[in-house]
């Protein structure tokens, strides 16, 4: 056998790899995790995989190999799902759509603990005062924030109301040996009814809150859902140091949390069925945009960075710009004029900040 017939069956057997690894990213969109945990990597992997491809297509069309449709063929798909993860346009400025404007922020502050001196110890009182300076510079009309600490968690109520003057608030926390942790969500528009979907076998939880804006109003689900629970650094070390258990370990939490996030999905899915107004979704759902997860909520709901968001839509510092995890969905009937997650460092995610306009009868 020629030595250019075994490097044609290679070539081909490599572009046929990359071909399938992206059609399994594809799939991984509507596949539950929890039936096949495996499926969330090449998900994961679905802008990596996708530039593989372009650069295996130019590759063979420069050699002028027929087998430039293997490649060609495998990205095809990728014109309807590419705007999940990177978007080369811009939305209408805010105020040019006819409407009430709400601007609503979303940010998992990560309990405070991530800014360090460097010593390494935690600098909480700096990283919350931080916080909260960049809060109130974004003017928002509703702040939905998660995994929000408090080391007394008697003093809730007075901080929030003492740093929030003007917004009505919710919460569902916690208590710990440390204090307490949850979710809380501010509002200016006024707070008709409220509540929490607490999970089973989790802390995380999603609130929601009865938003009246004007004659109309819409329900808003301010959600935190099982994450991985694992260390990126920890997973480097265990492949360097050959360290099997730690590697077990982390299958094993990763199966947990693909377990668990389904339920939870469903468990919102099943509250929103139940719901007479329009409904928005945001907050740290800890999956990406080719998820299952991602595939369930959006439906009958609009992803504001899809709408008006530009460049990486990235709000995970960690392996950026992979890791699109935090959200803001609105209904289809409103439109969206603002997107944009600034690259802040006071927690381990980045804030998204979305401006979107409810029509009213007059328009």
């Amino acid at each position: 056998m020629s030595r250019s017939l075994i490097g044609g069956i290679t070539n081909r057997v490599l572009l046929i790899i990359a071909a399938g690894l992206l059609v399994l990213s594809y799939a991984a969109a509507f596949v539950n995790p929890a039936r096949a945990w495996y499926m969330m990597l090449p998900g994961l992997l679905f802008f990596p995989l996708a530039l593989l491809n372009i650069f295996l297509l130019v590759w063979a069309l420069i050699r002028r190999s027929r087998a430039f449709l293997i490649p060609l063929i495998a990205l095809l798909p990728t014109l309807f799902f590419i705007g999940r993860n990177f978007r080369t346009g811009i939305g209408p400025e805010p105020g040019e759509a006819g409407g009430v404007p709400v601007r609503i922020v979303s940010y998992n502050v990560g309990r405070f603990r991530n800014l360090k001196d460097e010593k390494g110890t935690i600098r909480m009182k700096e990283c919350h005062d931080s916080v909260y300076a960049f809060l109130k510079r974004t003017d928002a009309d509703i702040i939905c924030l998660q995994e929000y600490h408090v080391s007394d968690p008697d003093k809730l109520r007075s901080e929030l109301e003492s740093n929030f003057s003007g917004y009505d608030y919710d919460f569902y926390v916690y208590t710990g040996k440390y204090g307490c942790f949850g979710n809380v969500t501010l509002s200016r528009f006024p707070i008709a009814d409220q509540g929490v979907l607490k999970f089973d076998r989790s802390s995380n939880l999603a609130l929601f809150t009865d938003i009246k804006v004007g004659k109309e109003g819409f329900r808003l689900y301010n959600c935190h859902f099982e994450s991985y629970n694992i260390s990126f650094p920890g997973i480097v070390k265990g492949v360097f140091d050959r360290t099997d258990d730690v590697l077990k370990e982390t299958e094993q939490k990763m199966k947990h949390s693909l377990s668990l996030r389904p339920e939870q999905v469903d468990k919102v899915l099943g509250h929103i069925a139940g719901c007479p107004s329009g409904t928005v979704l945001c907050g740290d759902f800890n999956d990406n945009p080719m998820s299952y997860t991602y595939q369930r909520l959006i439906r009958g709901h609009r992803d504001t960075f899809c709408e008006a968001g530009h460049g990486f839509g990235s709000t995970y510092r960690v392996l950026w710009p992979l890791l699109r995890i935090d959200y803001v969905f609105v209904p289809k009937g409103y439109d969206t004029v603002l997107h944009t997650s600034p690259k802040i460092g006071f927690s381990d995610h980045y804030p998204v900040i979305s401006e979107f306009v409810i029509k009213t009868e007059n328009n």
